[in-house]
């Protein structure tokens, strides 16, 4: 078809529009303009058919259009249409076509990117025969030569970066000086041909380490930078290129001359970028990146925070969709993981977390983002404790390695990242498989560096350590001996002020004290203690290292004292010099609270074993801090988790140091500070604020914050469900973690107020003795130590009862119980073993506490609060069992309470209704079971009939049909009194999931601690196992009944095990009909109508044992 001389002219136009339009695009940085000019060169390939001479060009305007976009919007995956377009054009010039060169020269371009962005191999290698193509056809003395020279040397360096071929880098220099020497002084392109033979030579530098390539890369950078003025639109590049070559050589001589010019260097190119440019992020990135390898070096701290600052400047320049966003969130979590790792502030490894993700999901094949996400991940393992932590940084760090090829320069740090994770989980789990893995990878990692390296000195300080520990495991001298080489060699490698010398200094003395224990020559040993020293004087007092630092001299101290030894010139007790370093470990507040609370433990260890002074210090100092690390875990179910981490004896073994050094109230306080830690929590963000009303307009406004943030830090994170993001996850507990972090403000605040100094602190046995104003209370204290009985008397001093057992006895005793309540009930041989273990239970506990308890009526009331295996025990039951004998119940009204602070907070006054809203809950068959509860409606029924009736008591039945879930939660929260009958489950594995069966799914614990129950009277649990907690941690009494006095109940009755139909109903009828014996009710009857219900059972033989006493209370 033959074009007109009018379709011509329109094709003229359009076209001229379009580069005009592109012009301006690349003046004013418009992305209009860009668009409108991709439209205008669409026009003219419309206007171009198959045949047309001028649809090559048009191809090409399109293709250049398209590719431009591709770049300034960052997507890279739309490569393939210009690309596509450059292909059809160069079909469509033959060879000899004035447009080939041109063409072939724009696809190689597209393809080079497209390489570069997602690593098509074919891609580069269609690249480099274009471009050998064009430099055919450019032969010696053709004015293009250079510049075909120049893009097949970019084209040969860029495919070695991916493949790693040296020859690809030689030939690339080589063009890179052939194309230099064609652009001589003058020539417009001199600066471009510098610059890029600067790079290839630094390349080079980094596999070589040859000095000569790095010096010489430098020069040529800076005669780039003379023949680029300032108003040179690639200055800015010149600068930012000689600056990251001289930050290079500091890192490998460590002249601060290059690193200061390289800062000054950085500022330049910054100052050229206007402020709102979308590549200003990269230059402020840049600044950042050399300040934080001059803080690397000298550790000064301005550096650090200077540096973070100008990287969120550069991430708040790259919005989202900004294609270097990526890059700017990786320096973020890099930067911030740093600071974390120098001064413990959580926020900075929650916030590093968060946009080392974002990082990942942006690039999802990235590897500096895997990198950078999962070293910021073992930071906080290491922190916190989160098993989720280590095996997710572990796997990206495998992920990432994966990605390197080998022989790239930077495997050896890849590798490094690996083994220094695995190592943090070797510390924490103990594998010994991980030691050899991690050997294994610093080797290699060892072996890809020259020994001109700046950093060479970590990776033999590292593998070092890891010999020596491996020797510790496994006993084999060689380890030992190649770790004491490496080591020297490391510390003749180490610059004097380098901030990582405290590390090598560090390992070093552990590797001696490794010798010496195995040789015996006692130089290692004081050698090791001056290497000790030497790493801690280099620590500021805020360095979180500091904690590593006494945890080594702490070990050098002990070997001193184990060996007889002094150390020279110290005149100081070694033994008291170890503990005072592990104290000051556990004090140190930059550590961070696991591991603080870990060198705790250990300080309780050492103290125990050599009966030192500071044990008590010991264990107060470890339940604080456990209770600290407790209050920033943001699920329920989670700081229980957290508790298993640790002794499930510590506040019990706390105690009894406590009780050995003669102080009952001290051992009572702390059982109270470290028993039921999860309970206490949840709490603490319910406290009533009577009083400090009074204090003023300032007290009337913390009153108010604290109200509000309890209440948002009593709504913890909620259990996520199987699936759940992990992002989610965490942005759920950094979010309860600053809640609670401000409410701990507001506390403060409040303790400078006149008469509250002590508030939310742990109670003084003083204000714990109040929960003996209505009878004495008997804390039962099972340790290894000792088994004792504190009786706490109201206004009295306590008494310490010594038992007549063990733990190792209490833990069969529990065994035996367990057994005998699980068989058939009715056989003879069960019942009869059930009296053995009340006997003993007699014998050995509750006979020598009753005869220190003095002179009582017969009926008085007591209360029990078990520790350990105790909490498993019917201490109610105990008794003689024969005939004319003596049992516990003929002498006491007993109940239970899970802690002494529990059981004055039940008593705390309320104004009591007249009115008494009573609810009947009931559910026969819940789901996936076969048989049914008949004894359920009746059961409901019976009570009613018993109740006074209105309006004294407003009842309300909810029967099996009824009794959905959350009808049983609208029910629990409108009524105050509450009877179920119903399925009880204990979940032994997961006991916060522990249940009232309902009809369409459990009514949990967990539901029930969420609620208020504050106004609450009374609860009557007729189902099985409301009163059992799980063994893992005993001391946590975590079940039903408990959970329902937590949330505010007064008085609970529960069971200890499966309870019979037949059971209940008679003691429910007699129960209520005690309970409501003049037409009226009080919570405070529940124990003695509980009491005469169970007496009344006594003598009916067709009742079994076991099932005269399943029944249990709680509270006043």
């Amino acid at each position: 078809m033959q074009s007109t001389s009018n379709d011509v002219h329109t094709l003229i136009l359009i076209t001229d529009a379009g580069h005009c339009i592109l012009g301006r695009y690349h003046r004013t940085q418009d992305i209009r303009d860009l668009d409108q000019s991709i439209k205008y060169f669409e026009r003219s390939c419309d206007l171009c058919p198959v045949d047309h001479p001028c649809r090559p060009a048009a191809l090409v305007n399109l293709a250049m259009g398209k590719f431009i976009s591709c770049q300034v919007n960052g997507t890279y995956l739309d490569l393939d249409l210009p690309i596509s377009l450059f292909h059809n054009a160069l079909d469509l010039c033959s060879i000899g076509h004035p447009d080939r060169p041109s063409t072939q020269l724009h696809l190689a371009i597209a393809l080079l990117s497209r390489f570069a962005k997602r690593g098509f191999q074919a891609d580069a290698d269609v690249a480099v025969m274009l471009f050998r193509e064009a430099l055919d056809l450019s032969p010696v003395g053709h004015p293009g030569r250079s510049m075909s020279q120049h893009h097949l040397a970019t084209t040969l360096w860029t495919r070695f970066e991916q493949r790693v071929n040296h020859q690809d880098l030689e030939e690339a220099i080589t063009l890179h000086r052939e194309a230099l020497d064609l652009r001589p002084v003058g020539h417009p392109d001199r600066s471009t041909s510098l610059d890029s033979l600067a790079i290839t030579l630094h390349t080079r530098f980094k596999y070589e380490s040859n000095d000569h390539d790095l010096d010489e890369a430098i020069m040529l950078h800076r005669e780039a930078v003379n023949l680029r003025p300032l108003c040179h639109p690639d200055r800015r590049q010149s600068l930012n290129n000689l600056a990251n070559a001289l930050n290079i050589r500091f890192k490998h001589l460590g002249n601060d001359k290059d690193i200061s010019e390289a800062i000054t260097l950085q500022g330049q190119a910054l100052g050229l970028w206007p402020v709102g440019h979308h590549d200003r992020g990269m230059s402020l990135n840049n600044l950042a990146n050399a300040l934080i390898n001059r803080f690397d070096k000298r550790g000064n701290h301005q550096d650090l925070d200077k540096a973070i600052t100008l990287h969120r400047d550069a991430l708040d320049s790259t919005p989202v969709g900004h294609p270097r966003r990526s890059g700017s969130l990786n320096h973020l979590t890099c930067a911030l993981s740093t600071r974390f790792d120098q001064r413990g502030d959580d926020k900075d490894i929650d916030e590093a977390i968060v946009f080392g993700r974002e990082a990942l999901h942006l690039t999802p094949n990235g590897i500096w983002s895997r990198d950078s996400l999962a070293r910021a991940l073992g930071i906080r393992f290491r922190q916190r404790g989160n098993g989720r932590d280590i095996d997710e940084a572990i796997m990206l760090h495998r992920e990432a390695l994966d990605r390197v090829p080998r022989g790239h320069h930077d495997r050896h740090e890849y590798l490094s990242s690996l083994a220094n994770t695995v190592n943090i989980r070797l510390e924490y789990h103990g594998n010994d498989k991980d030691i050899d893995e991690i050997i294994a990878v610093y080797m290699e990692a060892l072996d890809l560096m020259p020994d001109s390296h700046p950093e060479k000195f970590v990776s033999l300080s590292n593998l070092a350590t890891q010999l020596s520990n491996r020797f510790k495991r496994r006993g084999d001298e060689n380890d030992l001996k190649k770790a004491m080489l490496l080591h020297v060699k490391a510390m003749d490698l180490v610059p004097v002020g380098h901030p990582a010398r405290f590390d090598v200094l560090n390992n070093l003395a552990d590797v001696l004290m490794n010798r010496f224990m195995h040789e015996g020559d006692v130089h290692d040993l004081y050698g090791a203690l001056t290497n000790a020293r030497s790493a801690l004087s280099l620590l500021t007092t805020s360095d979180p290292h500091q904690l590593f630092a006494h945890r080594t001299l702490a070990t050098t101290y002990l070997l001193f004292h184990q060996s007889g030894l002094h150390p020279s010139g110290t005149g100081v007790d070694s033994l008291s010099a170890a503990m005072g370093h592990l104290k000051a470990g556990a004090d140190a507040v930059c550590g961070g609270l696991l591991s603080r609370l870990r060198i705790s433990l250990d300080w309780i260890t050492e103290a125990n074993k050599y009966a030192h002074g500071t044990l008590l210090e010991a264990y107060a100092t470890s339940m604080k801090l456990l209770d600290a690390y407790m209050s920033v875990t943001a699920s329920v179910s989670s700081r229980r988790d957290a508790m298993k981490l640790f002794s499930r004896t510590l506040a019990v073994d706390a105690a009894s140091c406590a009780l050995q050094h003669g102080d009952e109230c001290r051992a009572v306080e702390l059982l109270e500070q470290g028993r039921t830690l999860i309970w206490n929590q949840m709490a603490r963000f319910r406290t009533p604020l009577d009083g400090l009303q009074e204090h003023g307009d300032h007290a009337r406004d913390l009153v108010k914050k604290f109200q509000e943030f309890s209440y948002l830090v009593d709504k913890p994170a909620s259990e996520c469900l199987q699936g759940t993001p992990r992002v989610k996850e965490e942005a759920d507990v950094v979010r309860y973690m600053h809640l609670v972090d401000e409410w701990k403000k507001i506390v403060e605040e409040i303790r400078k107020l006149e008469g509250f100094s002590r508030f939310m602190l742990p109670p003084l046995f003083s204000d714990l003795q109040d929960a003996a104003r209505d009878g004495p209370v008997v804390v039962l204290i099972a340790s290894d130590s000792s088994c004792n009985a504190i009786i706490i008397r109201h206004r009295q001093s306590p008494i310490n009862v010594p038992l007549l057992t063990n733990v190792t006895k209490l833990q069969q005793l529990v065994v035996t119980l367990r057994q005998t309540v699980q068989r058939d009930a009715n056989a003879k041989e069960p019942q009869g073993k059930l009296i053995t273990v009340l006997r003993e239970l007699w014998v050995d506990v509750v006979w020598p506490v009753v005869q220190n308890l003095g002179e009582s009526p017969s009926g008085s009331r007591i209360w029990w609060c078990p520790t350990s295996f105790f909490n498993f025990l019917p201490l109610h039951a105990a008794g003689e069992y024969r005939r004319g004998g003596t049992n516990l119940s003929t002498l006491y009204i007993s109940s239970y309470t899970p802690s002494l602070t529990a059981l004055i907070r039940a008593r705390g006054k309320h104004d009591r209704s007249q009115h008494m809203p009573f609810a009947a809950i009931g559910q026969n068959h819940p789901p996936g079971y076969t048989f049914s509860l008949s004894s359920v409606e009746p059961e409901l029924e019976l009570v009613r009939s018993i109740l006074p009736p209105a309006p004294t008591v407003s009842f309300t039945k909810i029967t099996s049909i009824e009794s959905t879930k959350y009808r049983a939660l609208c029910t629990l929260r409108d009524n105050h009194w509450l009877h179920f009958a119903c399925h009880g489950v204990q979940n032994l594995v997961e006991p916060f999931k522990s249940a009232f069966l309902m009809r369409d799914e459990p009514l949990t614990l967990l539901d029930i601690t969420q609620m208020n129950l504050s106004r609450h009277e009374f609860a009557f649990l007729s189902a099985c196992e409301t009163a059992v907690g799980d063994f893992e941690t005993p001391d946590e009494v975590i079940h039903l009944a408990a959970a329902l006095q937590f949330a505010g109940v007064k008085s609970v009755i529960g069971t200890f095990w499966k309870v019979e139909d037949s059971t209940v109903r008679r003691l429910v009828e007699v129960f209520y009909k005690n309970l409501c014996r003049d037409g009226k009710m009080n919570p405070k009857r529940a124990a003695r109508a509980l009491h005469m219900a169970v007496q009344s059972l006594a003598n009916d033989k067709d009742i079994p044992l076991d099932q005269r006493i399943v029944f249990m209370h709680v509270g006043i």
